[in-house]
């Protein structure tokens, strides 16, 4: 996701930015962005806005249901690392996609999250 690592961003804000994206009953639970590209964590699915050209203007949803990821795993920052990284293997990829989530939010919640999300059906 990007040379930056996606900071926290709103909930409500990101609900509220990407509604026109979302299903009816489909809320998001979680949010990252980076200086162009975001993240959701949403109770169906993981989407991934990925900005492109320099304007902007043109974007790609990437739509993953919950169903289709097989695993997943986290990787805390360290000392000298700037961010954590989270990786979702995705039925049908050989590589896992990967995001790198700012050392300031909290990998344990996401990773709960994601649990449920995925093992908890």
């Amino acid at each position: 996701m990007g040379l930056f690592s996606a900071g926290d961003i709103d909930v409500a804000g990101a609900q509220a930015e990407f509604q026109a994206w979302l299903i009816d009953g489909e809320r998001v639970l979680a949010a990252f962005r980076t200086v162009r590209d975001t993240a959701l964590l949403t109770n169906l699915r993981f989407i991934f806005v990925d900005v492109q050209g320099l304007t902007g203007s043109k974007k790609e949803f990437l739509s993953i249901p919950w169903r289709s990821v097989t695993r997943f795993s986290f990787e805390t920052a360290g000392t000298f690392d700037l961010d954590a990284d989270m990786k979702m293997w995705v039925s049908g990829a050989a590589t896992p996609l990967e995001v790198k989530i700012s050392r300031k939010s909290d990998p344990q919640h996401i990773h709960r999250l994601m649990t449920q999300l995925i093992v908890g059906r």
